[in-house]
């Protein structure tokens, strides 16, 4: 058990971050599938792409990073001299524990000549073993600067790079990870939610399974689905995607119907247990406790940052 906050009527937990944030220098980035609380008192809320670029151009002293641990990572990799805290070191990702590095060491040694494509939803480690990283936003932009003499492995969302295989005729050897959010939205009951709502749209992230993606209307990253809401004239969508983004298309477009694409079964599913960890509770004492604090060894630091570098300079 970590520290916990002793409840006080008199203590407002949105003044007192925001003191913080100004006593210590320091700037919260939030993912999209974050809490409301946590994303309305972020510096910046984004995908994963938006979010590594503004852990790049971050001058703040401390960075508290409201997601999950391998995009936490990511902020150590590309701020070395910057204290990095997340609000529960336990925010994992299945799909970065669905690669594991010596596992995958040993699969991309049978393809020595292959480059290795990242999904930046990985480990350091996993990182570490890559060419160049890439983010369901840039992924086609990314392969597509590959030479075509090239083989290309694809790690660790055997959904998004089935996907981006298809969407520039490249073939690639997948690692068959898989996200539990995006692989449990139930197909028959997406159809029943078409059937119940003819004039909305399907709009769905590239992570989900296939033949959901070959019902979809619109096929995209997290930031993507949000820009389409908000300046279609589509006044309906079946949203098939973790629900933390469904906070922000409700403030950015307030006069639409924003339908969550249904799971398997009677729970949650459809939201990451991982990012629901992080509260604002945890946000206030990381901040005001520094801790706990993501760091990594130099080496695998320095090895993880050229793939995501190279990404970013491919991205631009």
């Amino acid at each position: 058990m970590g520290p916990t906050l002793a409840h006080s009527v008199d203590l407002d937990l949105f003044d007192e971050i925001n003191r913080l944030k100004k006593e210590k220098n320091a700037v919260i980035l939030a993912h999209y599938y974050q809490e409301p609380d946590i994303q309305d008192i972020a510096d910046f809320v984004g995908d994963s792409l938006e979010l590594a670029r503004a852990a790049q151009r971050s001058q703040a002293d401390l960075i508290l990073f409201a997601g999950v641990h391998f995009m936490a990572e990511g902020a150590k990799i590309l701020n070395p001299s910057r204290k990095v805290v997340m609000p529960d070191l336990r925010a994992g990702c299945s799909l970065s524990d669905s690669c594991p590095p010596g596992a995958f060491a040993r699969f991309k040694a049978k393809y020595p000549d292959h480059w290795v494509v990242s999904y930046i939803n990985c480990s350091a480690a996993i990182k570490a073993q890559s060419d160049v990283i890439c983010t369901s936003s840039n992924a086609i932009k990314i392969v597509e600067k590959i030479p075509l003499d090239r083989g290309i492995i694809f790690a660790p969302d055997r959904n998004l790079g089935a996907y981006v295989a298809k969407k520039t005729g490249r073939d690639m050897i997948l690692w068959q990870g898989t996200c539990i959010v995006h692989e449990t939205f139930s197909e028959r009951k997406i159809i029943e939610l078409k059937i119940q709502h003819p004039d909305a749209q399907l709009i769905a992230h590239p992570e989900c399974e296939p033949s959901l993606l070959d019902r979809a209307d619109v096929i995209g990253s997290t930031s993507a689905l949000l820009s389409h809401v908000i300046s279609s004239p589509i006044q309906k969508f079946i949203i098939a995607t973790e629900e933390g983004i469904l906070h922000q298309m409700k403030k950015k477009a307030p006069g639409k119907t924003l339908i969550p694409a249904p799971p398997n079964h009677a729970c949650a599913c459809n939201e990451c247990p991982f990012m629901k960890l992080n509260t604002l509770e945890k946000v206030y004492l990381a901040l005001r406790d520094e801790t706990p604090e993501v760091d990594m060894p130099i080496e695998l630091r320095e090895k993880a940052l050229k793939p995501l570098q190279t990404m970013l300079d491919w991205s631009l």
